[in-house]
């Protein structure tokens, strides 16, 4: 059991028999009237958010979440196979539960994966990467390092929004949260 004072992003509640992960949390102290903490949170397993507002020094139950180091092996075609770097148990994880975290992962690749009571939650990738561009189309001559931009294929085959400069075949830094591209790797 914690308080609402020990809030903090990434905490994981449980609450109603269900697992919610702390997004975003407020601490308001209105001029009249009591304080009260105010929380953003997305359920573990289904991935919905909702705001909802304590009061502040309520007691909240914390769930129990054990982040594993895994290395990310290989996909089998339908699965995503994982090894503990520890044990070197290797896990199956559903497409369902690695999500967007796909589009970023490479053979081999250090991650973390999140288990409550021996169930994966979530895989947990840094917040940016970095990737080879392996397609885009060329660019055109005058162009400038501002303004426009083109899609380009990334070695994961994910396709994102690069500035025109860009060739294949260039290294780039990926924000993993949004999908942006936040410049090249020398």
């Amino acid at each position: 059991m914690a308080t609402t004072n020990d809030l903090k992003n990434g905490l994981v509640l449980n609450i109603d028999k269900q697992l919610w992960q702390v997004l975003e949390f407020q601490h308001v102290k209105p001029g009249k009237g009591p304080a009260f903490v105010r929380t953003k949170l997305k359920n573990v397993l289904s991935g919905k958010s909702i705001d909802k507002t304590f009061n502040a020094g309520t007691k909240v139950e914390t769930a129990n979440v054990d982040r594993r180091d895994m290395q990310y092996l290989y996909n089998d075609g339908t699965d995503f196979i994982f090894m503990d770097a520890e044990d070197y148990d290797q896990v199956a994880l559903s497409p369902e539960l690695v999500g967007d975290a796909a589009h970023y992962m490479l053979e081999n690749q250090n991650l973390q994966v999140s288990f409550h009571e021996g169930t994966a939650l979530s895989v947990e990738l840094p917040p940016s990467v970095e990737l080879v561009i392996t397609h885009t189309e060329p660019g055109l001559q005058g162009d400038r390092s501002t303004g426009g931009s083109k899609s380009a294929t990334l070695e994961t085959g994910y396709d994102i929004q690069v500035p025109l400069f860009l060739e294949e075949g260039t290294k780039v830094k990926v924000d993993t949260r949004s999908g942006d591209y936040l410049g090249r790797v020398k």
